[in-house]
């Protein structure tokens, strides 16, 4: 495994979330089951590991939105699952998120990777179009969401899980930095 590397911004060094800390996050929330295909930001601090982990069943998926219903469809028997990939897939499946996350209110849990975020700017301030747009299109959609940029934002990985499935609604965790390996 190999571990981000670190970043630099004002002259001094940026600590990623550790992906140990982040995969202990998920497990407390008592997720078992991920869903996702690979993204350059989370697959070698997260999806890698957890692919591996026998705590967990990882069931690859081909297209985003179709990980929204298999995500909302396990929630029926109470089975918690995490959907992950990137922004890009994220946007494409917005219609998914509508209909089966908020107008049905199923409880989707999705960590998204934000390919090409510049590591010391918010996703607003972002010079990638696609990151920038990320959160605004998310506010629009009443979609709750928080970034995991930093080791001290894991702390509340737990909490947004269990409350999207407590409150049947849906929650993106945007992933600013890659996670760092173990």
């Amino acid at each position: 495994m190999v571990a981000a590397p670190p970043t630099i911004a004002n002259g001094s060094v940026v600590a990623h979330p550790a992906g140990a800390a982040i995969i202990a996050a998920i497990k407390a929330a008592g997720v078992r089951e991920i869903v996702g295909l690979p993204d350059i930001v989370t697959s070698d601090g997260l999806l890698w590991p957890m692919s591996r982990d026998p705590d967990f069943r990882l069931t690859r998926i081909c297209k985003e939105d179709e990980g929204v219903s298999i995500c909302a469809a396990m929630s029926y028997n109470g089975t918690r699952a995490l959907l992950m990939m990137q922004q890009t897939g994220l946007m494409d499946s917005l219609n998914a998120i509508r209909a089966i996350g908020v107008d049905y209110e199923l409880p989707v849990v999705m960590m998204v990777g934000l390919q090409g975020k510049e590591p010391h700017l918010l996703p607003e301030a972002s010079a990638a179009y696609g990151v920038r747009i990320v959160r605004p299109v998310l506010d629009a959609m009443q979609v709750r969401h928080s970034l995991i940029e930093e080791p001290s934002d894991v702390g509340h990985i737990e909490a947004a899980i269990v409350a999207a499935y407590d409150n049947a609604r849906p929650h993106v965790f945007l992933i600013g930095r890659p996670p760092e390996g173990s």
